[in-house]
């Protein structure tokens, strides 16, 4: 749903580069929840590689899951991706040489389904610009999936890269109306129905169900009202009940040693969330006991990927279950970081045993007590992987 990180995954901007310039990307608000919810998964998705590859891929079941989308309709999935590939990214900024820039490109070059998976691509400008934290913050997932009006998570979002500065700025109505995507309605000139029908609601609901309280405060010229802006500060109340994906985890022993071989906080909880502590602390020790290793965290991803010093499984290779459990391993290995937490949290949600989620938590896919959950989860969620492998 959920996860995103992200670099970071709270998406903060650092609090001098924003004194130094307002850097922002502002994106059509006329995009719908769906949509909107949707390039935020893209994003994520696609955040590690953003400049360094592309097309990105993602398995169309993850996409849905992620959003909160629990439908086969297709044709609704294919027409939101279609408005993000009609929806326009524009940017006005100062340059690193203090050199002003403006720039425009659609939010998707281009996306297709095909085979069940979801491949997309950015363009290069508009992707070096999501990339960089001091320009666009990217949005927790967890939250997102809370807002139920499109308003709401567009004021969000636009609000939300502001949390370290503690105010939005001043921004002209004419600009906050586009933004909110109720540009060229005439009934929307109006401020009072701007107030009643959008920013009310919009407040309402993002103090509500996120992680930030937010004050509009508007400026007049004579009578009427020609700017607006948002104080911001963080939830307190939601701060208590974890809205912060993974930000337990950065006070782990498991996480610090990550960290001190140079692991990204986004992919230090990753990785944490993808294998469990248990798993990442024995590659951890398995990468420590090997000689000659010129790049230790190229290893220990290499350990992780290839589950480096597992324990042989007490099963003889050859017998049903050890084949079972290794093409399902096989399968988690050739998903994506994000479609193998939104695997993990897929699977969990269908556990109401306490012991059972805490085995599956300690062990992952290798869980003891799921065996038989997690072939049947694996057996739906990729059809004919374990065809021909006979019952245990």
């Amino acid at each position: 749903m959920d996860d995103i990180p992200r670099e970071q995954l709270s998406g903060a901007l650092r609090r001098g580069a924003v004194k130094k310039h307002v850097a922002a990307i502002h994106v059509s608000g006329k995009l719908t929840l769906l949509q909107r919810k949707l390039s935020n998964v893209l994003l994520l998705n696609a955040y590690d590689t953003l400049i360094s590859q592309s097309p990105h891929r993602i398995d169309a079941r993850t996409l849905c899951l992620m959003i909160g989308y629990n439908s086969n309709d297709m044709e609704t999935l294919k027409q939101s991706l279609r408005g993000l590939v009609e929806t326009v990214a524009e940017w006005d900024m100062l340059d690193e040489k203090g050199q002003q820039e403006w720039g425009v490109s659609s939010l998707l070059s281009y996306a297709k389904l095909k085979g069940g998976v979801c491949e997309y691509a950015y363009s290069s400008a508009l992707a070096e610009k999501l990339h960089d934290p001091k320009v666009f913050a990217l949005i927790n997932l967890n939250i997102q999936r809370k807002f139920t009006s499109g308003h709401a998570l567009a004021l969000y979002e636009n609000c939300y890269r502001f949390v370290r500065t503690g105010s939005t700025g001043w921004w002209p109505l004419d600009l906050f109306r586009r933004l909110m995507g109720v540009d060229g309605s005439a009934y929307y000139e109006t401020f009072k129905h701007l107030n009643a029908k959008v920013i009310k609601p919009a407040v309402d609901e993002v103090n509500k169900s996120s992680n930030i309280i937010l004050t509009p405060e508007t400026r007049k010229q004579g009578r009427v009202v020609t700017e607006i802006r948002f104080g911001i500060r963080e939830n307190p109340q939601l701060a208590i009940l974890d809205m912060d994906d993974g930000e337990g985890m950065r006070h782990g022993p498991v996480y610090a040693r990550l960290r001190s071989l140079g692991v990204s906080d986004r992919l230090a909880r990753q990785w944490l969330a993808s294998h469990g502590e248990e798993q990442v602390l024995e590659k951890l020790d398995y990468v420590e006991t090997r000689k000659n290793v010129k790049s230790k965290l190229g290893y220990l991803t290499a350990a992780l990927q290839g589950d480096y010093g597992a324990p042989v499984p007490e099963a003889a290779p050859s017998s049903p279950r050890a084949e079972r459990l290794r093409r399902i391993l096989e399968a988690v290995k050739a998903r994506t970081p994000t479609q193998r937490d939104a695997d993990r949290r897929l699977f969990l949600a269908q556990l109401s045993d306490a012991r059972m989620r805490e085995d599956f938590e300690k062990h992952g896919w290798m869980s003891p007590l799921n065996a038989n959950r997690i072939a049947a989860f694996w057996a739906e969620m990729s059809p004919g992987l374990l065809d021909g492998i006979e019952a245990p």
